[in-house]
C-alpha cells in the first residue's frame, strides 16, 4: 500500500517557480503510475500532469503545458513537478496520486483511475 508525501509548495509571485515533490513508501514505487492533481477553492479537482511508471510516458492538461514538468526517479521514491512562469490561476491544493499498474507506459488523467493519494500541499501564486 502506497503512502504519499507532498513538499515544496509556498507562496511565489507571478512568474516564480516551485518545485514539488512527493515521497513514496514502500519497496514497489516502481510499479505505480504518478500523477498531480490540484483543487482550488469552489473548484473540482482536475489532472495537472501525470507519468507512467517507467517515467518514459507523461500527460500534461493544456493549462500548464510547457510551464510544468512532471518526472520521477524510482530510485528515490519520489516524483517531482517542476514549475515555471506560475500564473495566480495556478493557486490551488496540489495533490500527488499513485495507481497500482503492470503497464509501463499508461498514464492515467482522471481522480478516478487513483488509488492512492497524498494530502496535499498549497501553492498560491500572487499577482
Amino acid at each position: 500500500q502506497a503512502q504519499l508525501v507532498e513538499s515544496g509548495g509556498g507562496l511565489v509571485q507571478a512568474g516564480g517557480s516551485l518545485r514539488l515533490s512527493c515521497a513514496g513508501s514502500g519497496r514497489t514505487f516502481s510499479s505505480y503510475a504518478m500523477g498531480w492533481f490540484r483543487q482550488a477553492p469552489g473548484k473540482e479537482r482536475e489532472i495537472v500532469a501525470a507519468i507512467s511508471r517507467s517515467g518514459g510516458d507523461t500527460y500534461y492538461a493544456d493549462s500548464v503545458k510547457g510551464r510544468f514538468t512532471i518526472s520521477r526517479d524510482n530510485a528515490k521514491n519520489t516524483v517531482y513537478l517542476q514549475m515555471i512562469s506560475l500564473k495566480p490561476e495556478d493557486t490551488a491544493v496540489y495533490y500527488c496520486a499513485a495507481r497500482a499498474t503492470v503497464s509501463y507506459t499508461n498514464t492515467y488523467t482522471t481522480s478516478y483511475d487513483y488509488n492512492y493519494w497524498g494530502q496535499g500541499t498549497q501553492v498560491t501564486v500572487s499577482p
